[in-house]
C-alpha cells in the first residue's frame, strides 16, 4: 500500500475486500454507496463471500464484514472462517470481536458495566424449559438474568445467536402454551441458548433508535418501526423487512449509545451499530449492539460512506 500525503489518498494497491454472503450481496443496501466510496478514496475494492470455498483472502489488504447475513445457520463455520481469515489477511471487526458479539449473552457484560439493557432471561440447552417460562411469566427480579425487573403484557422469546428478527416471535400471556412450544424446539430440540424479554410497547408508537459509530466516532442515527407483529409467521427470508427513516437521537439515547459503545471489551471497532428502545419507565436501553454485519444505512446519512472509507484506510497504514 503507498499513501500520498499531499492527497490522503491511497494508491490501487491497496485492495479491501467488502465481505458478504452469495445469498446475501444482492439485498445489501449499504454495499454499492461503499463501494464506491472506496473506490473515490483511491483504493481497489471487491465483493467477495465468506461462504465461497474459491476466495483467496490474502489478496487484500483489509477484509471487511459486511452482508455476511447468513451466518447465524451455520455459525462454527463462520466463526472458523472468521480466524481463518484473519489469518491470511486483517479482518474488521476483529475474529474476537466477531466471537462475543454474534452471541447476546454480552448483554451480561453490558448490565455488569452499568449499561442499561432490556430486561433478558437467558434459557440455556438442558433447562426444564417449562419451569423456566413460568419463572419468567411470575415477573419479579428472579425473572431475569440481566436488567430491572419490570411488568408486561406481551414478550418476546429469540436465540441469543440470531439476526435479521429470524426465528423471534412476540407472544402474549394467554399464548403461554404456544411461547412454550416455540421456546422448547429452541433449546430442547436444537439445542440453542433463547431469551425471553418483555415487549417493551413504547416501540409502537416511536419505534428503534439506532445509533451508528463509524471509526469509534458518532455518524448517524435512523429509526427502525416495530418489526413483531403477534401471531405472525416467522421471518422466512434472511431479514425481515423494515421501516427505516433518519432519526436525531435524543440526549439520554446520545448518552446511552456512547456509553455502550465505550463498553465494548476491545479495541473501538470499525463500525458500530447501538440499537435502543425505551422501557416502561420512558428510559432508553440498549436491545442490541451490532458489531459483525449491521446495516449501517450509509443511504440515509449523506457523507457516511465516505467517512467509513476514509476510517477502513486510515487502518491500512
Amino acid at each position: 500500500m503507498i499513501r500520498n500525503p499531499a492527497t490522503e489518498r491511497y494508491s490501487a494497491l491497496t485492495r479491501i475486500g467488502l465481505v458478504s454472503a452469495v445469498s446475501a450481496l444482492a439485498m445489501d443496501e449499504d454495499m454499492p454507496p461503499l463501494v464506491e466510496a472506496v473506490r473515490r478514496a483511491g483504493a481497489l475494492v471487491e465483493t467477495p463471500c465468506w461462504d465461497d470455498a474459491g476466495v483467496d483472502w490474502s489478496r487484500y489488504d483489509v477484509a471487511v464484514l459486511r452482508s455476511t447475513w447468513n451466518y447465524v445457520d451455520r455459525i462454527d463455520d463462520f466463526l472458523a472462517w472468521a480466524r481463518c481469515c484473519a489469518r491470511a489477511t486483517r479482518l474488521l471487526n476483529t475474529p474476537e470481536v466477531v466471537a462475543w458479539n454474534t452471541d447476546k449473552h454480552y448483554l451480561v457484560e453490558l448490565a455488569t458495566a452499568g449499561i442499561g439493557v432490556v430486561p433478558t432471561r437467558f434459557v440455556e440447552p438442558g433447562a426444564a424449559t417449562a419451569a423456566e417460562l413460568q419463572a419468567f411469566l411470575a415477573g419479579g427480579a428472579a425473572a431475569f438474568t440481566v436488567g430491572a425487573a419490570t411488568e408486561f403484557a406481551e414478550f418476546v422469546i429469540k436465540p441469543s445467536i440470531g439476526a435479521g428478527s429470524r426465528d423471534a416471535a412476540r407472544y402474549r400471556r394467554a399464548d403461554a402454551a404456544t411461547a412454550h412450544a416455540h421456546l422448547a424446539r429452541l433449546v430442547e430440540s436444537e439445542r440453542r441458548s433463547a431469551m425471553l424479554q418483555p415487549y417493551l410497547d413504547h416501540v409502537d408508537l416511536a419505534g428503534e433508535t439506532a445509533v451508528v459509530y463509524l471509526g469509534g466516532h458518532s455518524s448517524h442515527a435512523i429509526r427502525k418501526g416495530a418489526i413483531l407483529r403477534l401471531g405472525s409467521d416467522l421471518v422466512a427470508g434472511l431479514f425481515a423487512p423494515e421501516q427505516i427513516s433518519v432519526r436525531q437521537p435524543q440526549r439520554d439515547e446520545s448518552l446511552l449509545a456512547a456509553r455502550a459503545h465505550a463498553a465494548i471489551p476491545f479495541d473501538a471497532p470499525l463500525y458500530a451499530r447501538i440499537d435502543m428502545i425505551r422501557d416502561g419507565r420512558g428510559a432508553p436501553v440498549v436491545l442490541e449492539l451490532e458489531l459483525t454485519e449491521p446495516s449501517l444505512f450509509l443511504a440515509q446519512a449523506p457523507g457516511s460512506a465516505d467517512r467509513l472509507a476514509r476510517a477502513l484506510l486510515a487502518r491500512c497504514e
